[in-house]
């Protein structure tokens, strides 16, 4: 267990995924070789957060204790609350064998803050069966003033692709702009603060056990993502009197009520039920040094794992910009069927395999077997230029993977981002089959 001096500065943060942490604000506040002391010094409660069972084996049980000014109970009631563009499951039937892709969806024109401006565009599974994952966009050009969000129904997983923000948890404060990712567990209350203008990304809901490192095989003991490169705010806090809205997802529905008091209010804390930042610069690209190509799962950067043993929940992986030195080969991804499901989203440059209209902000969708590959363009220009070692430069793409098919909602299928000139990408093969 990693203890670290009382104090924070913006910057600071723990490293190491999975770690055992304590953190604490006001020095001597957290309790000695207990958990749960007769009396919490200078007043605070003591509240345990479970993210697993109490039976889960000691290395996947995550939980963590907290050391508040208010106890998270108290006499408020929540009510329902409508939001016209984030939905739940389950959806309409609306998969398709078709291979589908989104522009970036239009930044508000009103004043919008993070939960407003939540957007759903597909989803599988749900969060009863601990199973499944939705995908929705996050757009917002205002901070979150007197409001705090809770997603009780699912781990959380921003991608940014536009703008820098604050990520104000209850045990701490997490700085994230496009080219890192954050993942906040399920029942973590936070709240959204703007440092650029306007922010817009990615954001998973995992309903199923929650994303880990994938194992390393082969590989041996090092490569692909650090644990020591993922970091976890220190302790920090709010004591703030004043009403607060309190929003919580729950069972696909939202949920509001009023608080008096901020419940971001954890002056001590430890545990390993934490948030967690990565810089997806600092990714070691494990890839191919002579001929044809390793398997996409290399690039896997987190993997949540489903109750058949190699049949993963959802993946996040990660094509960052590297080396391509394949001989006799043809280099971009493959012509490619697929029985697991394909969510691709593009941060910034361009994709290699189809690089003109998957544009930054945009998205694909490729359901278990639909073809996908490159446009021809690619294609002949690969299979007939000089190889030698290339430097994949000015890209960073990603995908959610799923053994679920991903249902895309009606409002996303009529939405105008979707592109319907989308599979005209692959407009003008030809047979070249000579006997």
């Amino acid at each position: 267990m990693t203890s670290l001096p009382a104090g924070k500065t913006k910057d600071e943060y723990m490293s190491g995924f999975g770690n055992h942490f304590v953190s604490e604000t006001e020095p001597g506040v957290l309790p000695k070789d207990q958990n749960s002391p007769q009396k919490v010094k200078h007043g605070l409660y003591a509240e345990q957060l479970s993210g697993t069972s109490f039976m889960t084996a000691r290395a996947e049980n995550r939980h963590i204790w907290l050391y508040k000014i208010h106890p998270s109970i108290g006499d408020y009631i929540f009510r329902p609350k409508s939001h016209a563009t984030l939905l739940g499951r389950p959806f309409e039937k609306t998969a398709s064998p078709n291979q589908l892709r989104w522009l970036p969806l239009i930044m508000p024109s009103s004043k919008t803050d993070f939960v407003d401006g939540l957007y759903t565009i597909c989803g599988n599974g749900n969060a009863d069966s601990v199973r499944g994952s939705a995908l929705h966009i996050y757009r917002a050009n205002t901070s979150m003033v007197d409001t705090i969000f809770s997603d009780n129904d699912a781990e959380l997983v921003f991608v940014p692709e536009l703008g820098a923000f604050k990520i104000f948890t209850e045990i701490g404060e997490i700085e994230l702009k496009p080219g890192e990712i954050c993942l906040i567990p399920s029942g973590i209350k936070f709240k959204i603060e703007l440092i650029d203008k306007e922010i817009r990304g990615y954001l998973l809901e995992n309903f199923g056990r929650y994303l880990r490192l994938p194992e390393l095989g082969p590989i041996g003991s090092n490569g692909l993502a650090y644990p020591e490169h993922f970091l976890c705010p220190r302790a920090k806090y709010e004591n703030y009197q004043g009403q607060i809205e309190l929003i919580v997802k729950f069972q696909d529905q939202l949920w509001t009520t009023l608080l008096d008091y901020s419940p971001l209010d954890i002056v001590a804390w430890k545990g390993n039920y934490v948030p967690y930042k990565y810089d997806l610069s600092l990714f070691q690209a494990v890839n191919t040094v002579n001929f044809d190509h390793v398997d996409p799962s290399i690039f896997t950067v987190l993997t949540s794992p489903s109750e058949i043993s190699g049949l993963t929940n959802v993946d996040f992986a990660l094509f960052p910009p590297r080396w391509s030195v394949a001989e006799h080969t043809f280099r971009p991804p493959y012509f490619h069927r697929n029985c697991m499901n394909e969510l691709m989203g593009l941060i910034f440059g361009k994709y290699e395999s189809r690089p003109e209209g998957f544009l930054p902000g945009g998205l694909t969708l490729h359901n278990s077997f639909a073809p996908h590959g490159a446009d021809l363009k690619t294609y002949e220009k690969y299979i007939n230029e000089e190889l030698k070692p290339e430097k994949l430069e000015q890209t960073l793409a990603f995908m959610f993977e799923s053994s679920l098919v991903y249902q895309p909602t009606k409002q996303a299928l009529n939405n105008d981002s979707l592109d319907q000139k989308y599979v005209s990408v692959w407009q003008g093969y030809r047979p070249q089959f000579k006997k």
